[in-house]
């Protein structure tokens, strides 16, 4: 278990993708992102367009029902565009699709993900060890082929996350007794809503997910989070407009900046925000350099011009967070 790298669980939106396309040298290496696929909705789309800067995209079909999906059909497309597609395999998946998810791995480099939740996959170790067994079984996987992500989804509060670090110190011992490929910890703190914090001011929302996992101090253990989004997937809500929001990282909390103030045109109101967050004790020693996302809320900062939109601020957003992790973590 030697793996460093960084996996962050992304939506195939825009603000997300547009983050993967301006990851620094540094980041490509150390960055594998899992797309979570949505219904009707294609992801090649978006790929052709921003095409993110690592040559490996770990793709989940979780969401997509059965018998809808393929995996086989977008592993190919993604290879001809250049990337390897690392299919995300799923407890309760079928083992027509596990099929489907072992051909695309061996399409490639013959690697998966297997992610399981160890709250609603499996109880106990032996319960692990059937549904594991079912599973690499069916892809015609072996398990030195397989990188584990060990997904323990939300992160709610101070208690359960004391409760989350034990979950995760149980499913890694058992998880020990497997050669497994890479083994990497993942769950998520932010709230699915934050129309209800205030605006106009920053508000720090605890990282309890980043706390979970440096409590953990397992050598050779990789992390993995839901980036600045939350692990509760709110399908088919109604887009509304959005005040200007950014999701800011530092080493224990998310600061939520949602600005309402001036009453004005976007762009002042983004304008403002832009410049709080420069001139705050949030704003890193190396400024714009920082991240690309920096550098496009340093221009915000310095004119009212473009303010850019919900999928802009994510990306400016996700952009930080990657960096920010990604300088957290120990060296491979």
């Amino acid at each position: 278990m030697n793996d460093r790298a960084y996996h962050p669980i992304l939506r195939p939106r825009r603000g997300e993708l547009t983050a993967l396309a301006h990851l620094s040298a540094e980041e490509i290496g150390r960055v594998t992102p899992i797309i979570e696929l949505e219904p009707a909705a294609s992801i090649l789309p978006l790929v052709r367009e921003l095409r993110p800067r690592t040559p490996e995209i770990a793709v989940d079909f979780g969401h997509i029902p059965e018998p809808a999906g393929d995996p086989e059909g977008l592993a190919e497309r993604l290879a001809g565009l250049g990337f390897t597609m690392i299919p995300v395999l799923r407890p309760y998946e079928s083992g027509s699709r596990l099929l489907a998810h072992g051909h695309a791995a061996r399409m490639h480099q013959r690697r998966a993900l297997l992610r399981l939740r160890p709250h609603a996959d499996a109880g106990n170790p032996a319960e692990a060890d059937t549904v594991i067994d079912r599973m690499l079984r069916a892809a015609k996987l072996d398990s030195d082929d397989v990188d584990l992500l060990i997904d323990l989804a939300e992160t709610a509060c101070r208690a359960h996350a004391t409760e989350v670090l034990e979950r995760a110190r149980r499913v890694l011992r058992w998880a020990r007794a497997a050669p497994w490929r890479s083994v990497s910890i993942a769950s998520g703190a932010m709230p699915p809503n934050l129309d209800d914090l205030p605006t106009d001011r920053p508000v720090p929302v605890d990282r309890l997910d980043a706390r979970v996992w440096a409590r953990l101090g397992a050598p050779g253990v990789g992390y993995a989070d839901y980036g600045v989004t939350s692990p509760v997937r709110r399908y088919g809500v109604q887009n509304h407009r959005q005040l200007p929001t950014l999701r800011y990282t530092t080493d224990d909390e998310w600061w939520i900046y949602r600005w309402a103030r001036r009453g004005g045109r976007s762009d002042d109101r983004c304008h403002d925000l832009c410049r709080a967050l420069v001139t705050s004790p949030r704003w890193p020693a190396a400024g714009a350099r920082f991240s690309w996302g920096d550098a496009e809320i340093a221009k915000r900062a310095r004119t009212a011009r473009g303010a850019g939109s919900s999928a802009s601020w994510i990306a400016w957003s996700t952009s930080h967070h990657i960096a920010h992790v990604v300088r957290s973590l120990p060296e491979p």
